[in-house]
């Protein structure tokens, strides 16, 4: 094998794993952005514990989509959900939650499932994808080894981001926080339950569950 041909091999392989590195972190996704635990509360659990759900949103559909995602999950981790039905769409607070304290102590809750959604991110898709060649192909830079970027037919989505939260009933006092992030995808829905099956493993993991 000639020098000129183990080079240009040498090169294409570094191309191709920059190129792969580009797209990974192209698709990588971090569902939960940040979190936060009371220390008072850490390793509390609310397994078997009554738990008042609202959700916060920008329009009714996504609101109600939100109860049941939210109350689904968490019968599954072991806890006893209510909802709160008086909640306006179009609500979004993504505070506090003191306005529901009333009814929480009222349904006779322990803490409050309060998770606010809201769009986060306007994505453009695709992203940039990598065309490696030698010659012909791509773009030619130098050497005729060459990198090509889609030009035109991009398409505008958006990202849907949560921020979730459970506030002590008795006490009043915020227990754990956390923001979630969805990937981006056309059904609304499926991102709000990505949202939601984020934050509430979040919370598992974090003891309460």
């Amino acid at each position: 094998m000639s020098h000129a041909a183990s080079g240009w091999r040498t090169v294409r392989r570094a191309l191709a794993a920059l190129a792969a590195g580009l797209v990974a972190a192209g698709c990588a996704s971090t569902p939960v952005d940040a979190q936060w635990v009371e220390p008072q509360f850490a390793g509390q659990s609310l397994r078997g514990s009554k738990l008042l759900v609202v959700c916060e949103a920008t329009d009714l559909a996504l609101q109600r989509g939100c109860q049941d995602h939210v109350m689904a999950e968490l019968v599954a981790y072991g806890a006893s959900p209510v909802v709160q039905a008086a909640v306006a769409a179009g609500t979004v607070r993504s505070a506090a939650a003191e306005p529901y304290l009333a009814a929480a102590r009222a349904a006779g809750a322990k803490a409050i499932w309060l998770t606010s959604v809201a769009p986060d991110a306007t994505v453009v898709q695709p992203g940039p994808s990598i065309g490696l060649g030698v010659g012909g192909f791509g773009r030619s830079v130098g050497g005729g080894v060459g990198i090509s970027l889609p030009i035109g037919g991009a398409k505008t989505s958006t990202a849907y981001g949560a921020n979730s939260q459970l506030t002590d009933v008795t006490s009043a006092r915020l227990m754990w926080t956390a923001k979630t992030r969805a990937s981006t995808t056309d059904d609304v829905n499926a991102q709000v339950s990505e949202l939601v099956k984020s934050a509430v493993a979040a919370a598992g993991k974090a003891g309460f569950f």
